[in-house]
């Protein structure tokens, strides 16, 4: 089969490659749509240990079961393997087992790629009438729901609800839209690269700012810089909360002291719970999250480009969809 391969720093091409094998209880897929994650850029840009090269990255991804049974079906991957019988998995937080894997990092290949193996678990059937490169934005839809249900869960009921966004890109958007559908109707997104921003207000229908002035009761890092850090930890209103998601580096920003004395809540969060990624989903089932037509699609064969494209600024949009079959 055809993959887009990790071979090292800012270097990936397209190569024939051992056909996917599932284990028993595993689908094979094949896959019609497969977004560029922050993480897989970060991996890219020799940034992730847990990523080595050489690799099949990408995790965000929908297709079709190519044989068996359910030959046919349409599904969209929940990227995120756990054991299903620790404490963590037994409780409904498969998130925190201490087993995990996921695809894009070893021993697991991504969907980078014609086709890739899951088990069956992780598959949620996708209706005929939603595009599945629609369905493969769950897993990056699912990351930003979970924040925002934690966060939200986490504010005292009598708080008003108004939310910061920082960072504009798909995990951004996607907290924007999962913040609204849970009710915070009151959204900014700061955004400092302008074609970006532009793009968020005229094609997503968002409030992008490119620096945000004032405080909020909730503010979703969804960058994860020093720099972003230091926004947010002046940006939450005294007994507000921070969520923490981009992962882009592991120290500095958060003014300790202040958060202290205000009683700032901040929530690292990371992936989604099985019943969030099903929950997410289904409001892009329903159209809870609005249309969802903002990502960029191009060939897998043009992946190399695209992660350059991505790499310069030069892509308005918050996220690019690979195609292994165009």
């Amino acid at each position: 089969m055809k993959a887009l391969v990790y071979e090292g720093v800012e270097t990936l091409a397209v190569r024939d490659v051992p056909m996917a094998a599932g284990q028993p209880g595993e689908q094979l897929i094949r896959v019609h749509a497969s977004g560029i994650c922050g993480s897989d850029m970060h991996a890219y840009l020799g940034h992730d240990s847990r990523r080595p090269a050489p690799l099949i990255l990408g995790h965000e991804a929908a297709g079709v079961i190519e044989d068996g049974p359910q030959a046919g079906r349409r599904v969209t991957i929940n990227p995120l393997v756990t054991c299903g019988s620790c404490s963590a998995c037994a409780s409904g937080r498969e998130n925190l087992c201490a087993s995990r894997q996921i695809i894009s990092m070893p021993p697991r290949e991504g969907a980078f790629a014609q086709f890739v193996a899951m088990p069956e678990r992780n598959l949620v059937t996708v209706p005929d009438d939603v595009p599945l490169a629609k369905a493969a934005l769950a897993e990056p839809l699912a990351v930003s729901w979970h924040a925002a249900r934690l966060a939200l869960e986490a504010l005292h009921p009598d708080t008003e609800r108004r939310a910061l966004v920082i960072g504009g890109g798909a995990i951004g958007v996607a907290a924007a839209l999962a913040l609204r559908a849970m009710g915070v109707e009151d959204v900014t997104i700061q955004e400092p690269n302008t074609g970006r921003r532009a793009f968020l207000t005229d094609r997503c229908g968002q409030h992008a700012v490119p620096e945000f002035q004032g405080m909020v009761p909730l503010v979703v890092d969804a960058v994860g810089y020093a720099a972003t850090r230091t926004a947010a930890s002046a940006a939450a209103a005294p007994g507000g909360v921070i969520a923490h998601v981009g992962l882009g580096e592991d120290a500095g920003g958060l003014d300790i002291r202040r958060m202290t004395l205000q009683e700032i809540t901040f929530i690292g969060t990371y992936t989604y719970t099985a019943q969030d990624f099903c929950d997410t989903a289904q409001a892009i089932f329903d159209g809870r999250l609005g249309p969802l037509d903002w990502p960029e699609t191009r060939p897998l064969s043009d992946g190399a480009a695209a992660f350059r494209d991505l790499r310069s600024g030069a892509v308005a949009a918050p996220k690019i969809i690979l195609d292994p079959w165009a």
